[in-house]
């Protein structure tokens, strides 16, 4: 009798040693709200909104990631305390596809250098046209960004442009519009290929 009482209080003390270890949450809004508080916004302020739950060395922690205008935010937030691990900020620029103005202004401007500094340079300038081109993705494709945009939103009932994010890329020779939508609870990933404007992959994740 005695043994069996001591095996169950060392299974108490053992159950409250994992108890104290994890530790309280504060909870997903006690994370957002410190974030944000960090940030200087609130969440009306923000799109993009995505918050999971991790570990990171044994510990419980908050990712948090939402865009105001063209910066995204990433934190992440311990969930004993509400303290800030880590927290980055990035700029987005948004690059418009077969920007003929864009293209007509890299020509002149190319053109001027070479005849200004003559053959040589003229050829550093066509290099530089090119690399501008590739850059700014004024790829010869037949769907435009906007197309791209058009079709993957209406997949998503409700989420707007400034819920997703899309780039031009090139795979194995073909070009096609990668990106993402992030929406109301969910996660959507896709490529389009900017030729026929069909979907070539579409996959949905709730969060």
């Amino acid at each position: 009798m005695k043994k069996l009482l001591a095996i169950t209080v060392l299974t108490l003390a053992a159950a409250g040693i994992v108890t104290g270890c994890s530790g309280k949450d504060i909870g997903r809004d006690a994370a957002l709200e410190a974030a944000f508080n960090d940030a200087g916004v609130s969440e009306s302020d923000t799109t993009r909104l995505k918050v999971s739950e991790d570990r990171d060395d044994g510990r419980k922690v908050y990712e948090i990631q939402f865009d105001v205008d063209n910066t995204e935010y990433d934190y992440e937030i311990q969930a004993s305390d509400g303290s800030i691990l880590s927290s980055e900020t990035e700029n987005r620029v948004q690059v418009q596809s077969n920007s003929q103005n864009g293209s007509d202004d890299a020509v002149g401007q190319n053109g001027q250098n070479a005849q200004n500094n003559g053959q040589d340079d003229g050829q550093n300038a066509q290099n530089n046209q090119g690399q501008t081109n590739t850059q700014t993705g004024n790829a010869n494709v037949a769907v435009t960004r906007e197309q791209a945009i058009e079709t993957a939103l209406s997949r998503v009932s409700g989420a707007t442009e400034q819920d997703i994010r899309i780039e031009l890329d090139r795979d194995d020779g073909v070009y096609k519009y990668e990106g993402d939508i992030i929406y109301n609870g969910m996660e959507y990933e896709f490529e389009i290929d900017a030729n026929s404007g069909t979907i070539l992959e579409w996959s949905e994740e709730r969060f």
